[in-house]
């Protein structure tokens, strides 16, 4: 394959998809946008009852294996509406309360996008000896409403979910920065693998289940569900892992990784280690550049689900490098989305029909 994988096309999908809203529980106008794409490289669709989008190539075939990512982002709730007309939120999935104050916001609503800002004291009213911190209990969403009654003409109620409109742009040539890279950019890099087995005309000798599960944000819901449903023999997973050479990490709790630098492997008990080792070796045989991570009781992505769905499924994990992971500028280096889709892309050929990775042949 040539060194660079992502055409003109590939970049307006991945804008288009990114800038569309999928909070965790209304994922399903993303799944459209990933379907459509996915059409012409795919023989068939899956979905389910909470939206999971599966894209199928050699359905018939017994032998299954899953490539996957998640389609959800983090995002807030309406919880309570003062009579003052503000609104203050809980968390739908991990949204950070520290970066709230200040940040405009969509508030989706059966009437549509209304508008709303994350309020603050001003610095002159603050008590510079007592500042209080945002916390989730004192952060809130002012839209322009005068009291409660007013919220509530706006079609703005209790339950009313709450994203950041922050879009897609690439940073000095080849960082992309967007909310949501964690993790539409795993549903991005196994449809990258779709259109390049397509137009490279590779058969498989198994079929493959591109994945793009929803509610990861919030417990690994859509994977564990899906799982069950295709019953895979084999999985790898992509999510994305945190940068650790910025401020304020520390390495020797977080590990050492950083953008620009490949593919993160993970090592972890839900790691089958026969797979992970497939990966590996596909890497070094393709100079393809990848980095280490070891993870402790669970790896916290889908991986965890699939691993253990049924009777056990051989799982492996490939990560992103990101830097600010649950903000609105979450960055990935372009050189590593494309060492991504190499990876699962080159891994993926040489996967056997029937493969079992037991350690007892």
């Amino acid at each position: 394959m040539a060194t660079s994988i992502l055409n003109k096309k590939s970049i307006t999908f991945l804008e288009k998809y990114l800038n569309n809203a999928a909070p965790t529980g209304y994922e399903w106008d993303g799944q459209k946008i990933w379907m459509d794409y996915l059409k012409p490289y795919v023989d068939e669709f899956i979905t389910d009852t909470y939206g999971t989008a599966v894209a199928v190539i050699n359905p018939k075939a017994t032998y299954k294996v899953v490539i996957e990512g998640h389609a959800d982002e983090i995002s807030w709730y309406v919880n309570y509406i003062s009579d003052t007309g503000l609104l203050y939120v809980i968390r739908n999935g991990g949204s950070d309360h520290q970066i709230a104050p200040s940040k405009i916001v969509n508030i989706h609503t059966k009437k549509g996008i209304v508008k709303g800002v994350f309020g603050w004291p001003a610095i002159h009213t603050r008590n510079k000896s007592k500042e209080e911190a945002p916390k989730p209990d004192n952060i809130f969403i002012d839209i322009g409403a005068k009291n409660k009654k007013e919220v509530e003409k706006m079609g703005v109620h209790v339950g009313c979910v709450i994203t950041y409109p922050d879009e897609f742009f690439i940073l000095n040539k080849d960082k992309f920065v967007c909310r949501a890279l964690d993790n539409r950019m795993g549903g991005f890099m196994i449809a990258e693998v779709a259109r390049l087995l397509k137009e490279n005309k590779k058969t498989l000798p198994f079929g493959l289940y591109i994945t793009n599960s929803v509610q990861e944000e919030i417990g690994l819901r859509g994977a564990q569900m899906i799982a069950e449903r295709i019953k895979p023999n084999v999985a790898i997973v992509t999510d994305v892992t945190h940068d650790t050479t910025t401020p304020m990490i520390n390495m020797k709790t977080q590990g050492d990784a950083q953008i620009g630098n490949g593919p993160v492997i993970a090592y972890a008990p839900a790691v089958q280690q026969k797979l992970r080792d497939l990966i590996t070796d596909t890497a070094q045989a393709h100079k393809i550049p990848f980095q280490r991570a070891a993870l402790s009781r669970a790896t916290g992505t889908d991986t965890d689900a699939f691993a253990y769905s049924g009777s056990g499924v051989a799982s492996a994990l490939i990560s992103l490098p990101l830097r600010y992971m649950h903000t609105t500028v979450e960055m990935v280096h372009r050189e590593d989305v494309e060492n991504v889709i190499k990876l699962i892309y080159e891994s993926l050929l040489n996967i056997k029909d029937g493969d079992s990775f037991s350690y007892f042949e």
